[in-house]
């Protein structure tokens, strides 16, 4: 019997080495459902933005299995008492948290697979291994589901100080080169810790709270709502529901059996059953990629044009704006388009759409990040800092958008 060693180390550019810290979390990684990760990007269409933007959520994962175990090692040498046990959950929540993403990350969501959110996803594939690994996961799908009695720990998952967040915004802004998205995760940490069962971060980190709520917001604008990631974002989830409503009319497209199978039938979240779940991991950014290719030179005028605009980085033009677009201004375009193609009302809905993005850095009405005192009084982060700004950024900014074909500017 050839015996493998599990505890090895991963090289990673925003950490150094990465240890696994156990035989379970490796044979994690090393299942089919983990590995198709590193085929599933980490932020979607931005690399038509950032070229250097091509990292993937196995990446991140990665990332924040390491940052768990450092803020578990702080916390202890703080004094909190964390079991083995419930540490080994921890690191299986955050290493899964997001193994439910489909191809591209949120496309899939919004058009082939309707109405299911990755966390559900995420869930189904961790009780699913669950059974597999012998009831192994079951703490960290208590922890994850926020019903461990234990209220810090889910916070450390999900927050607004979570090491999610920690991960992505540093490694997002590493790969994609925007630099006002870079926070020092390390400081956040080491200023960790719990009180009354919360996390909370001590008083002298809070200058590295404003940090790492300021690059949120900036990223956000900058990376994740750019114009330019954000309209090929919609054609990509344009392209898929076009896919999807000729495929259920009977026509045939060149796709994967996983992908044609999301297209074929109409999946809920009561549907997913093993067989559908294991469908479903089958798909990832190479399906959508391939069939996107051949879709471009179909004979459906909607479908063909719309994947030639991925695939040749020719997209729509898009104007952000303050205000809300008129329903004038919309009818404008799409008249000026009927003059070049003449298309259905449903078909021009493809090409000539508005709608809004939100940016909010941090939430006042979630869950808070809490600030301790010298005092040990516990304090809300936009009540304890001195800077003004933080009470803007919880401040909910709204910008529309209006999405229409370039030749129409020269009609």
């Amino acid at each position: 019997m050839i015996q493998t060693n599990k505890l090895k180390i991963f090289n990673d550019p925003i950490y150094g080495f990465i240890s696994i810290p156990n035989t379970l979390i490796y044979d994690l990684i090393q299942h089919p459902y983990f590995q198709r990760l590193r085929r599933i990007s980490q932020m979607g269409m931005s690399y038509l933005v950032y070229p250097g933007a091509h990292h993937t959520r196995f990446h991140h994962a990665l990332g924040c299995l390491h940052i768990m175990q450092k803020a578990v090692q702080t916390l202890r040498f703080k004094g909190v008492e964390i079991s083995d046990e419930e540490q080994n959950a921890l690191f299986i929540a955050i290493l899964l948290h997001d193994i439910g993403h489909g191809p591209f990350s949120h496309a899939m969501e919004h058009s082939i697979v309707e109405e299911i959110h990755h966390e559900e996803l995420s869930l189904l594939f961790m009780e699913q291994l669950n059974k597999e690994f012998d009831g192994k996961l079951s703490l960290a799908i208590q922890v994850f589901r926020g019903e461990y009695h234990r209220k810090f720990m889910l916070q450390l998952i999900s927050s607004q100080l979570d090491m999610d967040r920690m991960d992505y915004l540093r490694r997002d802004s590493f790969y994609s080169g925007v630099a006002e998205g870079n926070i020092n995760s390390e400081r956040l940490i080491q200023m960790m810790n719990v009180q009354d069962d919360v996390l909370v971060i001590e008083e002298k980190g809070i200058y590295s709270v404003e940090k790492f709520l300021v690059a949120r917001r900036l990223m956000y604008w900058q990376a994740y709502l750019h114009k330019t990631s954000l309209v090929a974002e919609l054609t990509l989830t344009r392209i898929l529901k076009r896919a999807k409503e000729l495929t259920q009319k009977g026509v045939e497209l060149e796709a994967s059996k996983p992908l044609q199978y999301f297209m074929k039938n109409k999946v809920s979240l009561l549907d997913f059953d093993e067989t559908i779940l294991n469908t479903f991991s089958q798909l990832d950014d190479y399906d959508v990629l391939g069939a996107i290719k051949a879709w471009q030179f179909h004979e459906d005028y909607v479908l063909s044009t719309l994947c030639r605009m991925i695939i040749n980085r020719d997209l729509l033009k898009i104007k952000m704006q303050d205000e809300k677009p008129s329903k004038e201004i919309l009818n404008h375009y799409k008249e000026d388009f009927l003059k070049i193609k003449s298309l259905t009302d449903k078909e021009l809905d493809y090409f000539i759409f508005k709608g809004k993005v939100k940016n909010q850095a941090y939430d006042k009405e979630s869950e808070p990040i809490r600030i301790l005192k010298k005092d040990k009084t516990i304090e809300d982060v936009v009540e304890a800092s001195d800077q003004l700004h933080l009470k803007a950024l919880s401040k909910t900014v709204t910008k529309y958008f209006i999405c229409f074909p370039k030749v129409v500017l020269e009609v």
